[in-house]
């Protein structure tokens, strides 16, 4: 008998958790293995029902956000793969809640056959980010493994950088706290997206976090 996968459902709004739980119902490989309101709850309820394969977070939760919930995780079970959901098409939270630790986005608006997609992809492939995103995002994101390897060795300041571009900071703050100007900050961005062959901050920071060039942790 195949295994099934066990999901996890951290969304406040009812009726999402609900229809996310009938369409996950119609997966012969996942089974339901609890619901949350928030996060509060997501820690108790993994002392209670157990640890999931997957856990659906949504960001904007009350008592522990999406964001809390993702970096508790990750320290206590970096095994359970975070796929995060959202309204917000938002680079900055994209961006964040990866660097928390989680594996996918996904956006609310998605269609349902997406859902399955999301999910095949952060179990078998450990990312997953929809068209939708990685399109607007960056073009060679999912061909990250094309680079040259001599182009994945970086002198400390291209570290520093990328480092710095997984923060909350404008390229004019990372400038400043690198002492070096913002044509330079330009400079590193144009050279490092042509090396990676992506084409935006987030891709230089997704690529980075998927080859193990940044730390992921939590600010």
């Amino acid at each position: 008998m195949a295994k099934k996968f066990k999901i996890g459902i951290a969304e406040d709004h009812i009726l999402v958790r609900k229809a996310l739980i009938r369409l996950i119902n119609s997966y012969p490989e996942y089974i339901i293995l609890f619901e949350v309101n928030n996060g509060s709850e997501l820690k108790e309820k993994i002392a209670s029902a157990g640890v999931p394969d997957v856990i659906l977070m949504d960001i904007n939760m009350p008592k522990v956000n999406g964001f809390e919930a993702t970096s508790w995780l990750h320290r206590h079970y970096p095994y359970v793969k975070v796929l995060a959901l959202s309204m917000l098409n938002d680079e900055d939270v994209i961006i964040k809640i990866i660097r928390l630790g989680a594996k996918g986005y996904i956006l609310k608006t998605m269609e349902p056959d997406e859902l399955r997609v999301a999910l095949e992809s952060v179990i078998k492939n450990d990312f997953y980010l929809p068209e939708t995103i990685s399109g607007k995002v960056i073009s060679g994101l999912h061909h990250y493994h094309e680079v040259d390897k001599k182009d994945l060795v970086l002198n400390e300041k291209e570290k520093t950088f990328l480092q710095l571009l997984a923060t909350e900071m404008s390229y004019r703050e990372i400038a400043a706290k690198m002492f070096i100007s913002p044509r330079t900050i330009d400079d590193y961005k144009s050279s490092l997206c042509e090396k990676f062959h992506v084409k935006t901050r987030i891709g230089l920071v997704m690529f980075a976090i998927r080859n193990g060039m940044i730390e992921v942790t939590a600010p």
